[in-house]
């Protein structure tokens, strides 16, 4: 079951619609790109949904059903037939789906004992962390039947992506010490390390030809910075810190910084024209009375050189984790719109107009 959203003055405040009807036109000066936006999700905390290569489902991760860490679920693009196809005991986090359509990769605890890993502690006076469980990434069937290890580490695997041919994933992991990008053929052999900055370089993406990768950044400059951040890799955490949107070679060549603003700008993805990169940033919600950013992260589109910079959603609250249909006729994100307690966080998807 659907529900639908309306939007005015940029932010949603209207929520009575009946399932399967179009939302009211999100209003044309703001999200002008969107219309028809559409709730799929309404139980538990739901995030990081991404198409299938074909278009026709998405798959995500969710607490919903009262698990108290997140499984992995599959739906059509409707918000029909949703399916849990990971284990029901450990923590799940970063699926997707492989172009032949016979297999999906996620990471996941489940070889770990307990139903979910212990959280890692961190002092008090920090607002926001970021916990690194000790996630390897499984391959499954479709249905979650077939689980077979790709990665064996110790610490942190996840945040795979398979690229358009099958034969590569992309992940970031601390095995190294640091935290890195690398790849690995589709059967987990073959490890190359892609960066090797210290500091964070996670959230890596696929260009749809494979020839390129978009990532997430911060890279410690000073003592206390490279102290907090040496820190945070022995006790397992992540602090949150300013970020910005990457490019390289899928073999790590020719690294290019797009943004550089002081905010975190993260969740990058490509557009399937390959020449732009849908991102989430709070680059618009600076906090004079905190002297920092706040927690509004909006959408944002930026051509894969760094121009053309646009901001693609104007509301009050979150909205992340932006992926385009293969076709890019639709845009899904996760999103605090409509929420049920205070972040709760839902998958939404809207048709796309250029």
């Amino acid at each position: 079951m659907t529900k639908n959203i309306t939007l005015t003055l940029g932010f949603f405040c209207s929520l009575a619609a009946t399932a399967g009807q179009p939302s009211v036109d999100l209003q044309p000066s703001d999200d002008r790109h969107m219309s028809n936006l559409t709730q799929l999700t309404f139980d538990g905390d739901n995030g990081e949904a991404y198409f299938s290569f074909d278009g026709r489902q998405l798959i995500f991760q969710s607490n919903r059903g009262g698990y108290q860490c997140d499984k992995i679920w599959t739906m059509g693009i409707d918000g029909s037939d949703k399916k849990m196809v990971s284990p029901d005991h450990g923590a799940h986090t970063c699926s997707f789906f492989d172009p032949s359509a016979r297999s999906i990769v996620f990471a996941s605890t489940s070889h770990l004992d307990g139903a979910c890993p212990p959280k890692p502690t961190w002092p008090a006076h920090i607002r926001y962390a970021w916990p690194l469980y000790p996630y390897d990434i499984y391959r499954a069937n479709p249905d979650g039947s077939g689980l077979t290890a790709l990665t064996d580490n110790p610490k942190y695997d996840a945040e795979p992506v398979v690229s358009s041919d099958g034969n590569t994933i992309v992940f970031g992991s601390q095995r190294d010490g640091d935290f890195d990008i690398y790849r690995m053929d589709a059967d987990g052999s073959n490890v190359q390390r892609l960066t090797d900055t210290v500091g964070y370089d996670g959230g890596p993406w696929f260009s749809p030809d494979g020839s390129k990768i978009a990532w997430r950044a911060w890279h410690p400059e000073t003592d206390a910075e490279k102290a907090q951040w040496r820190e945070n890799m022995e006790k397992n955490y992540i602090v949150s810190t300013p970020l910005d949107i990457w490019v390289m070679d899928a073999d790590g060549n020719n690294k290019q910084r797009l943004t550089n603003n002081g905010a975190t700008n993260w969740a990058p993805s490509w557009h399937p024209d390959g020449q732009r990169i849908v991102f989430s940033s709070n680059m618009d919600d600076w906090r004079e009375d905190l002297k920092t950013y706040g927690h509004n992260f909006e959408l944002y589109l930026i051509n894969a050189d760094g121009s053309g910079l646009e901001r693609i959603t104007f509301n009050k609250v979150f909205d992340s984790f932006p992926m385009f249909s293969p076709d890019g006729k639709k845009l899904v994100f996760g999103a605090n719109r409509n929420a049920r307690k205070p972040r709760a966080t839902d998958v939404f998807i809207a048709d796309w107009n250029e």
